[in-house]
């Protein structure tokens, strides 16, 4: 399928599931907590996370949650729209204009980790190792143009592709070409065709991890503070039709609650020798970052 092809078959898909979730809000107001529309990023749904918390929140609380996993800039669309009643997330500065907007409420930091470029194994661009994701992304570019290297983008406006399009702009490259692809799909999806097409990808490290054993990629730009990922959790307002906010809350309550914090910074951390999520309730998110970087 061509690059055009993934990224119009992505468009229908989140078409589809912003339809769904219209559909799904339609169906009443906040009449009890017995339901929770949760919009989420694909990186977050990917590494497993959700599949282990979601059963605990609803045998606690007798919620429903119903997760829909799109790119972190769908799943703000559907904020906007009243559409879904919380969101899990991972772009901070377009989670504050929706903020400022009046859209979420009660946005509450809940993790961290962080980015890395992950690439073929041999390394035809020389960028393993290089701790300055600038000087990387300037390398990639450069063996993109000259025919030694491929870069896969997600290329769907979520959190993770924002996050590149923004390190892009640090390093005064405007990426394009034949050697810059453009999956249009979700982090799992875009990792498989990274590997299948020996191209560089910038990735969040709980997926990367949690799919590692199924990739012929390794990690080789890590660790530089510009590459910390914060995810929040925040509510619907209320003011919109149709959201269930006592279930919002719930949903906030549980998953920024001491012993679920704590659950989250062990989740497959024994599995892989080090956390997939770093807790992060109560911090800000200069602490968060602070933190990342002594652990490094």
């Amino acid at each position: 399928m061509s690059h055009s092809a993934y990224r119009s078959a992505r468009s229908l898909l989140v078409l589809a599931l912003l339809t769904l979730a219209a559909l799904l809000a339609a169906c009443g107001g906040d009449d009890g907590p017995g339901e929770l529309l949760l919009a989420t990023t694909t990186s977050v749904n990917d590494s497993g996370l959700l599949d282990d918390l979601v059963p605990i929140f609803e045998e606690e609380t007798g919620i429903n949650v119903k997760v829909i996993a799109v790119g972190t800039g769908a799943a703000l669309r559907m904020a906007a729209l009243g559409n879904a009643d919380a969101l899990f997330v991972h772009a901070p500065d377009a989670e504050r204009a929706l903020v400022e907007a009046g859209d979420v409420i009660n946005r509450q930091l809940v993790a961290y980790n962080d980015f890395l470029i992950a690439g073929p194994p041999d390394d035809p661009a020389g960028v393993a190792g290089e701790s300055d994701i600038v000087v990387a992304l300037t390398r990639l570019a450069a063996a993109g143009r000259d025919g030694s290297g491929l870069f896969l983008s997600r290329g769907d406006d979520s959190g993770t592709h924002k996050r590149e399009l923004s390190l892009w702009e640090s390093a005064g490259v405007a990426p394009g070409g034949a050697w810059y692809l453009e999956s249009g799909q979700g982090m799992g999806a875009s990792l498989q065709i990274a590997s299948q097409r020996r191209a560089y990808v910038l990735t969040d490290r709980a997926t990367f991890l949690a799919l590692s054993d199924g990739l012929e990629l390794v990690p080789l730009v890590e660790r530089d503070g510009r590459l910390i990922n914060l995810y929040s959790v925040m509510q619907v307002s209320p003011d919109k039709n149709g959201i269930k906010s006592a279930a919002a809350v719930a949903w906030v309550a549980f998953i920024t609650r001491a012993d679920v914090q704590e659950w989250i910074g062990a989740f497959r951390a024994a599995e892989f020798g080090q956390p997939l999520f770093f807790p992060a309730a109560g911090h800000s998110e200069a602490e968060a970052t602070a933190e990342l970087a002594s652990a490094s």
